[in-house]
């Protein structure tokens, strides 16, 4: 009996496979941006079959914000800070985002929201979410003044900055500083937001 022709190149569902498409799908959303990005092309570097997308995720829009689903939540990594002064917390606040946002995995994630927030409003939208739900309200919670939401609002702008600087536009003198440095000088600006 001879086996079914299938076709060649593709890799058929197995549980690698899903992991295999969120890999590339990252990878494409960080590098191109949503709009750039397309099932096929994505699947076709995933070397997986383009129904696989369509079975795993349903739309492009359901692969894109499983893609950019952070591994850990940063809500998370700041939460023990709530007892802490405004100096340990502004330190604490931007190594750990640091982190997150020089870890391959997390990194891709952030930069896909990043770059495609710029052209698409849905992923504008899902930047907005993430924000407002992991970084937003904790670092508003840290400060008693009574624009505390603006001010929150203004250090996930200098940390999405940096993010920009370090990953996206890679602006050397960033690019280069360890995370100690750019500690060192971002950590008394976040406080003096908080204060």
């Amino acid at each position: 009996m001879t086996e079914p022709k299938g076709r060649t190149g593709r890799r058929p569902g197995t549980p690698d496979t899903r992991e295999a498409i969120l890999t590339e799908a990252r990878r494409q959303f960080a590098t191109r941006g949503y709009d750039a990005t397309s099932l096929r092309g994505i699947a076709a570097d995933a070397k997986v079959d383009p129904a696989l997308l369509i079975h795993y995720f349903g739309t492009k829009e359901g692969l894109f914000t499983a893609a950019t689903g952070l591994p850990a939540r940063l809500s998370d990594l700041f939460a023990g800070l709530d007892g802490s002064d405004v100096h340990e917390s502004a330190d604490a606040l931007v190594r750990g985002y640091l982190q997150v946002v020089d870890s391959d995995q997390s990194r891709n994630a952030i930069l896909a929201l990043v770059r495609s927030a710029v052209s698409q409003e849905k992923a504008a939208a899902m930047l907005r979410e993430f924000l407002t739900a992991e970084l937003l309200s904790v670092i508003a919670g840290w400060t008693q003044a009574p624009n505390a939401p603006l001010r929150a609002a203004l250090v996930a702008a200098q940390l999405v900055g940096i993010a920009m600087l370090r990953h996206v536009v890679r602006v050397e003198p960033v690019v280069r500083a360890s995370p100690d440095e750019i500690v060192a000088l971002v950590a008394p600006v976040i406080e003096m937001y908080l204060s």
